[in-house]
């Protein structure tokens, strides 16, 4: 299963912007797979003196980021599995603001939110794996807007694409 796959009725237009951003060839599982492997090299690859950076008063600081496409992948995981599950009731949204300063990301090391990504990661490819076609093809309702549990998982995909590029851009000045 490709982005390619999508139909834009599956999904709120607001998250173009995410599943855009993923390889419209790329297969489900491998995209997380090298997903994975790309964002861990890409934050190992920050110096430590940038990793509580803001590039603005009041923006993230890139282990805020991290901590963000954590909670995120949580988030969308979790709409995805009780989609795939057929569950219709509607699920709420989530405003992403209020989880950053509780989640006390800048006294965590690089290590720690690695290791948490990695395992938020794997929890994911193995309830991916758990579902048919048919499953991911479900549709529900999150944040009052109709959503496939297959737009959910690549959602997530193009979300941590674009805040690598967010960092690349904004953080590092690359």
């Amino acid at each position: 299963m490709t982005v390619s796959d999508l139909n834009t009725s599956e999904y709120h237009n607001y998250y173009e912007t995410y599943i855009s951003k993923v390889p419209k060839h790329l297969n489900l599982n491998a995209g997380y797979k090298l997903g994975a492997e790309q964002l861990i090299a890409f934050f190992n690859g920050i110096p430590k003196d940038k990793l509580e950076y803001r590039y603005a008063p009041g923006k993230w600081t890139i282990k805020e980021v991290l901590q963000h496409i954590i909670d995120t992948e949580r988030v969308f995981a979790y709409r995805c599995f009780r989609f795939a599950r057929h569950d219709d009731t509607p699920l709420a949204g989530f405003e992403q603001d209020d989880y950053i300063l509780p989640s006390q990301a800048n006294s965590k090391s690089i290590e720690a939110l690695l290791e948490e990504y990695h395992v938020v990661r794997q929890n994911t490819m193995v309830l991916l794996n758990s579902f048919s076609r048919t499953d991911l093809e479900h549709v529900g309702s999150a944040n009052a807007s109709s959503m496939s549990a297959r737009a959910a998982a690549f959602i997530i995909l193009g979300h941590e694409i674009h805040h690598m590029t967010v960092i690349e851009a904004l953080y590092l000045g690359s």
